[in-house]
């Protein structure tokens, strides 16, 4: 997220629904990465909030090029430094009491390691879609890149981090699921 901003409030957005409707027809779900799917599908099944983009997070180094890799670190064979491209979730949310919710609970997320996980907005996503957000895990000090180069010790900790923040996203959604399903 180049352009990573701190949040901003929620304002009101009459144009939410179309918006929303022209961003889940253009989602081709088999270019998402496959770990997240379940989530994308998930949030845009709530009616305030849906999926702009996201990304799983992938280390890169010698020897494992692919620059979706999926494959978990192991200390014995990576052989240096690991280029990663950071995880994130970019999702619009509607000015709702439930939007409102969801905007706070994704907020929480960032508790779970404040150093390597930052909750904000990223201004080319809020130019073309009001009330958009960011969530990522990168190291603060690379909160303004999409990658970054990391030692291995510091990319397996990254690594653990994305798992606990995408475990936290499904129970985020979860509740939320919980929450739509209650009666007024």
């Amino acid at each position: 997220m180049e352009t990573f901003t701190p949040e901003k409030k929620l304002q009101l957005n009459p144009h939410f629904e179309q918006q929303k409707k022209q961003a889940l027809n253009g989602l081709d779900i088999a270019l998402v990465d496959h770990p997240l799917r379940g989530l994308s599908l998930g949030l845009n099944d709530l009616p305030f909030c849906f999926t702009l983009q996201c990304c799983y997070g992938h280390f890169v180094y010698p020897g494992q090029d692919d620059s979706h890799n999926l494959t978990a670190l192991s200390a014995r064979k990576v052989p240096g430094d690991v280029q990663y491209r950071l995880a994130y979730l970019a999702l619009g949310v509607a000015d709702t009491p439930a939007g409102q919710e969801l905007r706070a609970r994704l907020a929480e997320i960032k508790t779970i390691d404040p150093d390597n996980i930052q909750f904000g907005c990223a201004e080319w996503f809020w130019r073309r879609q009001i009330n958009s957000y960011v969530l990522q895990v990168t190291p603060d000090r690379f909160k303004y890149c999409d990658r970054a180069m990391l030692n291995l010790q510091e990319a397996l900790h990254i690594e653990r981090v994305r798992n606990l923040f995408f475990a936290q996203l499904f129970k985020v959604l979860e509740s939320m699921r919980e929450m739509k399903s209650k009666p007024p």
